[in-house]
């Protein structure tokens, strides 16, 4: 295990800057999740751990030592990527075990860790299969026991389940967690699935435009998202979002009105919040009931069903806004073109002024 440290670190090409004085802290044994949308800079950020790419400014340091001129083969990192890249003439034991032997570790100790990750990996039955005779998933788990054999102090993951269909997708992130669960290892984990982050992480690392808009365990950035970005880009279905006005407040409370005048209630730091300003209401798709007795109160036009059998997606139009969601977990019969009550709590509304959320969720 290692700890990793990012000082005001940036990644200039000619053409662009990347990576814009990124300061990242990293504890032993924890897993990192790198998210945000394609181009944010995520992957770039990973490479420049690994080595791959060169830092133009700031501070590496990985277990206390800095490593920004270290060579990649001598930072003791192991990297699994997108493309399993293995070997078609070799057997699932001499991919495994390639690297080591390319560095003269004796016969008898390459086969002890060779065997020791399959056996964490489930791959013991398939050792001497070529790449062509596994599925996907398979090929994935040699990748990562390719890594695992070479006993490296942090594992670095860059987007591995792309390429695999959405069963094995959540098959593998299972065997994922429960590999870094066994190991004990510093992880970092490169996604544009935000569901992935929440499942693997114990810290999200949100980016956007080379920037880390906030960092959090997957609970802090559900419930309390820094700004607009973060509340739009953690949740699945994502957060419903409104703009409103403010109609009046006091310390803790402040009432905002939505383009058809309905009026809601919201938890809320108002420092510095006028009357009549400008801001974004938001509230998820989960936290919104149907014909209950809560403190807001909102009529819903459906658009459109989903019906799931154990919930039910709910799209349509509240508030003037006609982008909606609602998410039930149940199953309800609901008609196209029926008008519902919905209703929530004040303290499960989210409330954003020039971006920066505001409500005392």
């Amino acid at each position: 295990m290692a700890n990793i440290k990012l000082s005001n670190v940036v990644k200039k090409y000619p053409s662009a800057t990347v990576i814009h004085g990124v300061d990242l802290t990293i504890n032993e044994g924890e897993f990192v999740v790198f998210v945000g949308p394609s181009g944010c800079g995520k992957s770039t950020l990973l490479r420049l751990i690994a080595g791959l790419e060169e830092i133009t400014d700031g501070v590496l340091e990985i277990d206390n030592a800095v490593v920004n001129h270290v060579d990649p083969a001598e930072r003791g990192i192991a990297m699994v990527f997108q493309s399993y890249a293995l070997y078609p003439h070799m057997s699932v034991e001499q991919n495994m075990g390639f690297a080591l032997r390319m560095n003269n570790v004796p016969k008898k100790e390459v086969q002890e860790r060779v065997q020791q990750a399959a056996e964490i990996l489930q791959l013991d039955h398939l050792m001497s299969r070529k790449p062509k005779a596994l599925s996907g998933g398979q090929r994935q788990r040699v990748a990562i026991g390719r890594a695992i054999v070479r006993n490296p102090k942090v594992f670095l993951f860059d987007e591995p389940l792309s390429n695999l269909d959405a069963e094995l997708r959540v098959d593998m992130r299972l065997q994922i967690a429960k590999l870094h669960e066994d190991l004990k290892s510093t992880m970092i984990y490169v996604t544009h699935d935000q569901v992935e982050a929440m499942t693997l992480a114990d810290k999200i690392v949100v980016l956007r435009d080379g920037k880390i808009e906030q960092v959090g365990t997957p609970l802090e950035l559900y419930r309390s998202p820094a700004n607009e970005f973060v509340a739009g880009f953690i949740g699945s279905p994502k957060m419903n979002m409104l703009p409103a006005n403010v109609v009046s407040k006091n310390q803790n409370t402040v009432v905002i009105e939505l383009p058809n005048a309905s009026e809601i209630t919201v938890n809320a730091d108002t420092t510095g919040l006028e009357v009549g300003s400008e801001v974004m209401f938001g509230i998820r798709p989960e936290h919104i009931y149907v014909d209950q007795k809560l403190e807001n109160q909102v009529l819903f036009k459906t658009d459109a069903v989903e019906r799931l059998g154990n919930s039910t997606y709910l799209f349509g139009e509240f508030g003037g806004h006609t982008d909606c969601r609602v998410h039930l977990p149940w199953d309800k019969e609901v008609r196209r073109g029926e008008t519902l009550s919905l209703t929530f709590n004040s303290s499960d509304c989210h409330l954003f002024h020039k971006g920066i959320c505001i409500s005392n969720t």
